[in-house]
């Protein structure tokens, strides 16, 4: 089958979580004998910033961990008809502009591919004015990556059909690592997110390892000076930029990690965990989290993870798991289980075909077949 996919970037993970999702799911799609293109918009802001901090290095590191990969760019003189000529599914991601959006859209209303939005964000619920403002009349349904993003479009009438595909780990990259050495007690790696969590980073992250004293490293980008300076009273050093394909070796090298979801999620999107508790618990690293609803029950409470409720529970998990070194790696090997049970880009590639399979289907049979649900 002939795919071509529109995302952000491919090639860059710069300030770019879905980088990981993406390069699994195209690698997946490969290796089963597809012919699949990626484009991704020449200069966009990741990839920009993913250069000037990285330079060629970065550019030799993605080849080295992803030798079959590879990404085309488009700009505003790409002849999209010329590139879609062949195609049989075409998924657009969300972060695509509006115009682009529409274009696709109205190629697939003269041309016989089937054309899919794929959404794997927060803007549907904290910034719905600007999904309505794109133009679906001519895509199959969206493909997003929580039920509450789901019930978001079909309530709105922004689509027709919307499926739940979920983001998962890509465990031919991200896996155990044996021999990465004793790094810490416990690392974190996210964007600092501004206003969107730093309250939350404090209370469940910098003063408990602040009061318990552990040697622990937090990575990622958008640090601002000030964050910095509380990393650096509380003894937390900063690693700064972190290749997605550097996570697997880095978790392997501390004992324990920690989730903590920005406000948006808890507070709007119920049940979307993102991808960081994919990438650790792939990893075979315990993990303890911040308040989250799993309303899809997509891990085992209290075996896959630790859930807690504020930072004083926090505090405690964390020495507790600190000092029984059963517990956590019990804890790791159930969320590495389910992981490899339930949440790999495989298992999201099965249902990719599915969902291709019912839009080939008959109009009647549409509905019946579909995982809409």
């Amino acid at each position: 089958m002939n795919i071509r996919l529109f995302y952000h970037s491919l090639l860059s993970d710069w300030n770019h979580g879905n980088a990981h999702f993406l390069r699994g799911i195209t690698s997946e799609l490969l290796k089963r004998g597809h012919d699949v293109e990626v484009y991704e918009p020449r200069n966009g802001w990741s990839y920009s910033n993913w250069i000037r901090e990285n330079g060629r290095q970065g550019v030799e590191e993605f080849k080295k961990t992803y030798p079959l990969l590879d990404s085309g760019f488009y700009d505003d003189s790409t002849d999209f008809s010329a590139l879609l000529k062949d195609a049989d599914l075409v998924i657009v991601h969300e972060w695509t502009s509006a115009e682009l959006i529409k274009h696709l859209g109205d190629l697939a209303k003269k041309h016989p591919f089937r054309l899919l939005f794929h959404d794997t964000h927060h803007r549907s619920a904290s910034s719905p004015e600007d999904i309505e403002k794109m133009d679906f009349s001519g895509y199959d349904g969206v493909l997003a990556f929580g039920q509450v993003v789901r019930e978001i479009y079909i309530r709105n009438q922004w689509v027709k059909q919307a499926w739940v595909w979920h983001e998962a780990a890509d465990t031919s990259v991200f896996k155990p690592v044996a021999g990465a050495g004793s790094e810490g007690d416990l690392v974190w790696i996210g964007n600092w997110g501004g206003d969107e969590r730093t309250d939350e980073l404090m209370e469940f992250l910098i003063r408990p390892v602040q009061k318990l004293g552990l040697k622990a490293r937090m990575y990622g980008v958008l640090y601002p000076e000030e964050a910095r300076d509380l990393l650096k009273k509380a003894g937390i050093d900063y690693g700064g930029y972190l290749p997605s394909c550097r996570v697997p070796e880095v978790l392997s090298g501390f004992k324990c990690t920690v989730h903590i979801p920005r406000k948006t999620y808890t507070q709007s999107l119920p049940g979307i965990p993102t991808i960081r508790p994919f990438e650790a618990m792939a990893c075979g690293i315990p993990m303890i989290s911040a308040p989250w609803k799993d309303t899809e029950n997509l891990f085992r409470a209290d075996r896959d993870f630790k859930m807690v409720q504020n930072g004083e529970e926090m505090t405690r998990t964390i020495e507790e798991l600190l000092q029984n070194p059963g517990m956590a790696s019990s804890m790791a090997q159930n969320g590495l289980e389910t992981i490899q049970k339930h949440h790999t880009c495989s298992h999201r590639v099965d249902e990719l075909m599915e969902i291709y399979s019912s839009l080939s289907a008959e109009p009647e049979q549409v509905h019946t077949n579909s995982l809409s649900n």
